[in-house]
């Protein structure tokens, strides 16, 4: 069998095939990126609403159960309740932010001079090691890391503060109008996830009664699928963020650092979001504290977020694999070629996506296609196989 050629009419067939299957691939592909993805920007508040309807769908119906209310008076006050909740969460970090921002421009002068004065320091410390290292290394290198640090002195000398608050100041009318253009998307979604919540089961009757069964149940099957592997994503790093939390918290006890357990369970929340992490706090932390002199407590602050990073990369695939199916190293491939692909947010959705894709093929989705390129390649071997014998009768004659 695998050394019979297709006939020129069968080969067309498969080629064709394959052919359109792969146009009909760039053409999903390209329709995804230049309509697909400004579509949604586009719908984005419609498309938040649809998700919090189906997020609240489930405590709707069990209310209507219990109080026998309608729907709608049901569905408003969810709605109500849950915006009033975010927005209480928003107004209060937000006022902390604008309260912590007038604060900084009222004593913007003092502020600006203690921290220059403290990275002054830092560069007359490092000139002064410099000059000591004079008779242990070349002249070449102490003269070049002269030049250097006067430089760095110069540019933080000419560094005008006063200038960027004013250009900031010359940025609030367009601010204002992204916050105006804000405030009506936010308008937008609170009404549409109101109407959608209200007739979330007739809407979804709509929309599910005209798709063929066959494609009901194909998505049905991918949607099961992602939720699996969300669901297993979570709870990894709900895994993990315990184990930054507990580092965390012998790492702030060995530093005696006062609150150390409330910071440590603040840094592991923010580690749970992986756009943000705890070295968005640590990092620029130890900054300050070198600048301030303290290289003490930088050092250790340091340290400790480096124990969290290799904690994380070499426990995540590991853990991420065992609640979602993945293997270690298929984990690890998906979040390295998420992160290649799409930043920090394709560390998130690339395994994600490629445990949909390996449940996708178990499922029998890509066996059509499997299949002709497996003929496709005996139809090849079979042709190069027949092209040698040829060749080798040819020289015996």
């Amino acid at each position: 069998m695998e050394n019979t050629q297709l006939s020129w009419h069968e080969r067309g067939q498969l080629w064709l095939r394959l052919g359109l299957r792969g146009a009909l691939a760039l053409g999903a592909a390209a329709l995804l990126i230049w309509v697909g993805l400004p579509l949604a920007s586009l719908l984005s508040p419609f498309l938040c609403a649809l998700v919090l309807a189906w997020l609240l769908n489930p405590a709707v119906r069990w209310l209507q159960r219990k109080t026998n209310v309608s729907r709608k008076a049901i569905s408003m006050v969810l709605v109500v309740l849950v915006f009033a909740v975010i927005g209480g969460i928003l107004f209060g970090l937000g006022w902390m932010a604008v309260d912590q921002v007038r604060s900084l421009f009222d004593n913007r002068q003092s502020v600006l001079d203690d921290f220059l004065n403290g990275l002054l320091g830092v560069v007359n410390s490092v000139q002064r090691w410099i000059a000591g290292l004079n008779g242990v290394v070349p002249n070449e290198v102490i003269t070049t890391s002269e030049d250097l640090t006067n430089t760095l002195v110069s540019w933080v000398q000419g560094l005008d503060f006063s200038g960027w608050f004013a250009q900031m100041a010359g940025q609030a009318p367009s601010m204002a109008a992204n916050v105006s253009g804000f405030a009506v998307a936010l308008v937008v979604f609170m009404m549409a996830s109101y109407f959608i919540t209200g007739d979330y089961p007739r809407l979804r009757f709509e929309l599910t009664d005209r798709v063929p069964m066959v494609a009901r149940d194909f998505c049905r099957s991918v949607k099961n699928i992602f939720m699996s592997a969300f669901g297993g994503y979570v709870k990894s790093q709900l895994i993990l963020s315990v184990g930054v939390f507990m580092i965390l918290t012998v790492g702030f006890l060995l530093m005696r650092q006062p609150y150390g357990l409330l910071l440590a369970f603040g840094l592991a929340v923010l580690d749970f979001i992986p756009i943000i992490g705890a070295g968005t706090v640590m990092v620029p932390w130890a900054v300050v504290d070198m600048v301030l002199a303290q290289y003490g407590e930088a050092a250790a602050l340091m340290a400790v977020w480096g124990v969290i990073v290799l904690f994380r990369r070499f426990a995540e695939p590991k853990i991420l694999g065992d609640q979602t199916g993945l293997s270690p190293i298929l984990s690890l491939v998906g979040i390295y070629a998420g992160m290649k692909l799409g930043g920090v947010l394709g560390m998130v959705v690339g395994p994600l996506l490629l445990l949909v894709c390996i449940n996708l093929a178990r499922l029998g989705i890509f066996r059509p296609v499997l299949d002709d390129l497996a003929l496709a390649a005996r139809d090849t071997n079979a042709i190069l196989r027949s092209g040698r014998k040829t060749d080798g009768a040819s020289k015996k004659d």
